[in-house]
């Protein structure tokens, strides 16, 4: 199965060199490092940074979200994933309730899908109209403009998936009860929309991909890779350095003095194997 080629990859998922779990735990392990070294210079610096992950359905926004995440603090790393708008929010404009949401001093925060919904699900699904998409592709770079101009690090992603793999990763959320939760009537209706996206994307690429907020592919067929290649390349997008701590020392204490009294407690089986 083949890439698109305009994306700068014409590559099979035979051919990308299979990561060993224990290799990626490894990498994995010092880029988190590093990302708790990032979340130190955020806060002592008052950083404000913007993480915009975009991408087909299946394309591992979330399981990239997660790994960059599960290490770092939540109330610094602060996600994003809104749901639809309310009866409210449509009333307001559009980019209204994803701007409250913008990070404050000391914080990044990770947008689970953005307001580029409007160039894709909802260009394609037919939940705006020709004219509601135009303006928003003409509107969004001086959008994002007037953000980078107010102290915020943008940063866009867009994950890459070929139309193979991402048909079995859609078929395992069907197949899998761990993952059912994943699928959306939403996903099943976009599926057989490919070429549609295909454009969509292109056309949201030619117009908002600028000098100020340009856009990052990393092409996703090996979620491993796509993990490791997304946080090295975040690192090197915001200038921090070490800062020097005291290492922590627990105390000395002392334990068996007292002692608990008999409590009607309700414990919990051992049923693990």
């Amino acid at each position: 199965m083949a890439q698109d080629k305009d994306l700068g990859k014409n590559q099979s998922t035979e051919t990308i060199k299979k990561l060993s779990g224990k290799k990626y735990q490894k990498q994995l392990k010092s880029l988190h490092t590093e990302l708790v070294k990032l979340q130190a210079w955020v806060l002592a610096k008052g950083l404000k940074v913007c993480v915009i992950f975009e991408g087909r359905d299946g394309a591992g926004k979330g399981g990239t979200i997660k790994a960059l995440t599960e290490r770092v603090s939540p109330r610094v790393f602060r996600v994003v994933a809104l749901p639809a708008p309310t009866e409210r929010e449509k009333t307001q404009m559009y980019v209204q309730r994803y701007f409250s949401h913008l990070p404050a001093a000391g914080e990044v925060v990770i947008f689970d899908r953005s307001w580029y919904n409007r160039a894709g699900v909802e260009r394609v699904m037919g939940f705006c109209t020709p004219q509601q998409v135009q303006k928003f592709l003409a509107d969004t770079p001086l959008v994002e403009r007037a953000i980078v101009e107010s102290g915020i690090i943008l940063i866009k992603y867009w994950l890459e998936v070929g139309p193979d793999e991402q048909e079995k990763r859609l078929r395992a959320r069907i197949e899998d009860g761990r993952k059912t939760w994943k699928l959306s009537e939403m996903d099943i209706q976009s599926f057989a929309l490919w070429d549609e996206y295909t454009k969509a994307r292109d056309e949201m690429f030619a117009a908002t991909d600028t000098a100020w907020a340009p856009w990052f592919v990393a092409h996703s067929e090996d979620k491993k890779r796509v993990r490791l290649n997304v946080i090295s390349h975040l690192l090197k997008q915001v200038h921090y350095e070490e800062l020097q701590q005291e290492k922590n020392k627990l105390p000395k204490r002392k334990t068996g003095h007292y002692h608990s009294p008999e409590l009607p407690l309700k414990i919990i089986p051992d049923i693990a194997w």
